[in-house]
């Protein structure tokens, strides 16, 4: 690991998760002193975020809990108006939170005198590549800590379960969704699942335990309505939720979870070439898409549909790969914002275990839409 200087802390990304408590354990034992930032990105309720950063206050490190809720919710929005997903429709959720924690966190870092900064995920990985590439562009001074290169914390924990002996035997407080065969990845825009079971391409889905979402088959008999309002595409009400992206992501992954509308079980192209299994959960996403496609449908003309979904496929890539702030995603987003800027409009839908229909519509935009039967059934108008 490289020298910070100074004896100058090292700014860890602690999440609760079994790699990155690992990794507090590994510093402390070097020693190395830490400072634990813990980003509410809306994966638990604050209760449980605070245990956390209590638990490694007893451990002897420094933490902090830092609200991150409104940045993860203004990427999610970002998400939806440029429908920015990967490989079989994921929306890119764990790319987003990288994204998030960085440009949140990094700044911090820096401010409370870190000399580097430290995050949990695991070598040759997704993850591991865009904490560097974030670092490099937003906190080029922040040398990046990878603990699951080096050979000494390899050396001391060969696997997870030994892994979560050091964790359980420090009583630090670990995430319920991670342990020695399964993790999570959480925030308001969406979870990431992965276990031993699950890279098995053979594992039927089915064997999943959702964190926060009900399978459609079990999902509440009644069905429920929801009308979603865009002006100047995005989201500005659902329900009475107002324009707060952090409000209307609630609202929307409560429905969505509910109605058991959540649900994408692909086999992603990663950064470096490999294939794997991605389960996730974006109920809040999901079902908002529905009412953002048919206004889509209904706003732009057919070149402008061909070059939106031309720029979406651009910007699913970049946020997959945290390309999302170099030259082609910003100049994909400015062009897809002059495309849906100046769309408005109001969808009704109906969610009823894991089928989202829409009930209604009304939207505003330069499209001259025709009608036959409007004009007495003989010619359209």
């Amino acid at each position: 690991m490289r020298q910070t200087g100074d004896n100058a802390p090292v700014g860890l990304f602690q999440s609760g998760g079994l790699s990155s408590l690992a990794v507090g354990v590994w510093l402390r034992e070097l020693p190395t002193p830490a400072r634990h930032y813990i980003a509410d990105i809306g994966q638990a309720d604050p209760p449980e975020l605070d245990a956390l950063a209590s638990s490694v206050r007893r451990f002897g490190d420094e933490s902090v809990v830092v609200d991150l809720r409104p940045s993860i919710a203004a990427v999610a929005s970002d998400l939806l108006r440029y429908r920015a997903r990967h490989d079989g429709g994921y929306w890119n959720t764990t790319g987003a939170a990288r994204f998030v924690l960085v440009s949140g966190l990094a700044p911090l870092m820096r401010a409370d005198g870190c000399g580097a900064l430290a995050h949990g995920c695991v070598g040759g990985g997704n993850d591991q590549r865009r904490f560097a590439r974030y670092g490099a562009h937003l906190a080029p001074d922040l040398p990046v800590v990878e603990p699951w290169t080096d050979p000494r914390a390899l050396e001391r924990f060969p696997g997870r379960e030994t892994m979560l002996a050091a964790v359980a035997e420090h009583g630090l407080s670990l995430d319920p969704g991670s342990g020695a065969e399964r993790s999570t990845d959480a925030s308001l825009a969406g979870v990431s699942h992965e276990s031993a079971e699950l890279e098995d391409l053979e594992t039927p889905v089915t064997r999943l335990d959702p964190r926060w979402s009900e399978w459609p088959e079990q999902a509440t008999a009644e069905p429920e309505t929801v009308t979603v309002l865009f002006r100047e595409g995005r989201v500005a009400d659902l329900d009475g939720s107002g324009p707060d992206p952090v409000e209307w992501m609630k609202r929307a992954n409560d429905l969505g979870a509910r109605h058991g509308v959540w649900l994408r079980d692909v086999v992603e192209r990663r950064i470096i070439g490999t294939v794997c299994r991605g389960v996730y959960e974006a109920p809040g996403l999901e079902l908002l898409d529905r009412a953002w496609t048919r206004v889509l449908q209904a706003s732009l003309d057919g070149a402008s549909r061909e070059l939106y979904d031309r720029l979406s496929a651009v910007l699913g890539s970049a946020m997959y790969e945290a390309r999302w702030l170099e030259p082609a995603a910003r100049a994909a987003r400015e062009a897809m914002d002059r495309l849906v800027g100046e769309i408005d409009g109001s969808v009704t839908l109906s969610v009823h275990r894991g089928v989202v229909r829409v009930e209604r519509m009304k939207v505003a935009g330069p499209v001259v839409r025709q009608t036959r039967f409007g004009s007495g059934g003989n010619r359209w108008s």
